[in-house]
């Protein structure tokens, strides 16, 4: 049985469309683009990949179609329900903290959504220990983390910063912890350093936190959407130039970090 906070299930069930969102607006489409350019900039040809939080497949499809061996795996039935409809990858219900796969079993382990909806610091922990255990020696584990300024840059950006509602933004920034309030769900926020100390203490060597998004995340997410097309490019660019800047990393909604087993 999935341990699954309610509050996060009813979220990604009634209220969230993960497709819709990197696949319409302009932030998303970034992300998405991103995240392909990185993954397949890592991936050796033809992996065993296991996607933990694969929610409705999203990445899974274009990984199966790039000739990946893919299983999704998803706390929200209903999403590996919607996943499994695709039929180019295998998808089943599951938790990042106990998984059923075998030790040493996958190439690749991607968690690109429990590290950030782990609020509890041992939970992270249980999902990377998990991570680790069934990826082979030499294979890689690649984990998503939410930037922890992401929220203020957002409402900051967009008109809906205010004296009245700062402390929603403020106070998840001092402790990382995301009640729901604020409009996105029951998360944990990380600062680039903690995650890579997070995957480094887990006993994940060779390391590395990207950026994936860059500056132009929030220009692209408040851009009317026929206009995105223009902007993409040059956005996708800068995102790729600064990802390892240190001073640049925090610009980014999302970090993406890899080590090796």
């Amino acid at each position: 049985m999935v341990d699954l906070d309610p509050l996060i299930h009813e979220f990604y069930r009634d209220r969230y469309v993960e497709d819709d969102r990197l696949i319409r607006s302009g932030h998303g489409r970034l992300e998405f683009v991103r995240t392909q350019e990185l993954l397949r900039r890592w991936l050796p040809p033809a992996s065993d990949v296991l996607d933990i939080g694969g929610a409705t497949g999203i990445h899974a499809r274009w990984l199966a179609a790039d000739g990946h061996q893919v299983t999704l795996v998803d706390p929200v039935v209903e999403h590996v329900e919607q996943a499994a409809t695709a039929g180019t990858f295998t998808a089943e219900v599951g938790d990042a903290r106990q998984l059923r796969q075998a030790d040493a079993s996958v190439d690749v382990t991607l968690l690109l959504g429990p590290l950030y909806h782990l609020v509890e610091a041992s939970d992270r922990a249980q999902a990377l220990s998990e991570a680790l255990r069934v990826t082979r020696p030499g294979g890689l584990v690649i984990a998503a983390g939410i930037n922890r300024y992401g929220g203020l840059i957002e409402a900051g950006s967009n008109g809906h910063l205010s004296p009245d509602n700062l402390h929603l933004f403020t106070e998840p920034f001092a402790s990382g912890r995301n009640d729901g309030k604020s409009g996105f769900t029951v998360a944990y926020f990380h600062h680039a350093d903690e995650l890579s100390t997070e995957l480094t203490t887990a006993g994940l060597t060779d390391v590395e936190v990207l950026g994936v998004e860059g500056p132009a995340a929030n220009v692209l997410q408040n851009t009317p959407t026929d206009d995105v097309d223009a902007l993409l490019p040059a956005a996708t660019l800068l995102a790729r130039h600064v990802e390892s800047d240190p001073n640049l990393i925090p610009t980014s909604f999302h970090f993406l970090a890899r080590g090796t087993r």
